[in-house]
């Protein structure tokens, strides 16, 4: 910089002003080509607001679906099944989407689920807001001897919570009945905890949910216990019965 300054003093005043205004007309254009490399910054940043925005508006209308909730044991699970979409939840999806009925069909099955497993995991899976829930369990208590009063007990907890949860969720009660070697009076009474508590707490209700199912062999598997995918077809006709019009009404 001092020598610089040193060959400019030595210049004619008329060079070193060229000299100077060529030095300014350089800052200027320099200054405005930044200014022009900011200006699609600009534009690609109000592009991706408005994509964000476009993609948030997508995610709560995707949000406004219905929640129907399987809540149940191997049965809602689809146990033995290659495939749980023939389940009969993923067959009620199937149903409604024919309707096109904005609803979306949660399987929240899990093999070997007892009304006291349910009971001690019904807090995490009401998390969700749902407009529909259907009980399904108790099976393996009648099939392990449980004390009918636990049952029955259990059941009216999972009830209860999820009144508490949400006053407008519609409960459906799935009953169930034992294979008659279970004695008669011990089947009796399980599946009369199911009609008893669908009238006490005034529930949707499915009388059994394997009706035409249940005892026939072609339509279960090999233990004669879960259904085979055609089985499923006529429990999810059967549970339909009872959602379809709680699903047209709303």
């Amino acid at each position: 910089m001092v020598q610089n300054n040193q060959l400019l003093a030595k210049l004619p005043t008329s060079i070193v002003h060229k000299y100077l205004k060529f030095c300014y007309f350089l800052l200027v254009c320099l200054l405005f080509s930044c200014g022009n490399e900011k200006t699609p910054k600009t534009v690609e940043k109000s592009e991706t607001v408005e994509n964000t925005n476009k993609e948030s508006e997508q995610d709560v209308t995707n949000n406004k679906t219905k929640t129907i909730l399987c809540f149940g044991d191997s049965i809602t699970a689809g146990y033995g099944l290659d495939d749980t979409n023939d389940a009969f939840p993923a067959l009620l999806q199937q149903k409604i989407d024919a309707l096109g009925a904005d609803y979306t069909v949660v399987n929240s099955g899990l093999s070997g689920e007892t009304t006291a497993g349910g009971k001690s995991r019904i807090d995490w899976i009401l998390k969700q807001d749902i407009s529909i829930f259907i009980l399904e369990l108790g099976a393996n208590d009648g099939l392990r001897g449980v004390a009918l009063s636990e049952t029955r007990a259990n059941l009216q907890s999972i009830i209860d919570v999820v009144k508490q949860k949400s006053k407008d969720t519609t409960i459906i009660l799935a009953g169930m009945q034992l294979p008659p070697n279970m004695g008669q009076s011990y089947t009796t009474e399980f599946k009369q905890i199911y009609i008893d508590l669908a009238k006490e707490n005034n529930l949707e209700f499915i009388p059994f949910i394997l009706k035409d199912v249940g005892g026939i062999a072609e339509l279960n598997q090999n233990d004669g216990i879960h259904p085979t995918e055609e089985g499923h077809k006529i429990v999810a006709n059967t549970v339909w019965d009872v959602l379809e019009p709680l699903v047209r009404a709303n």
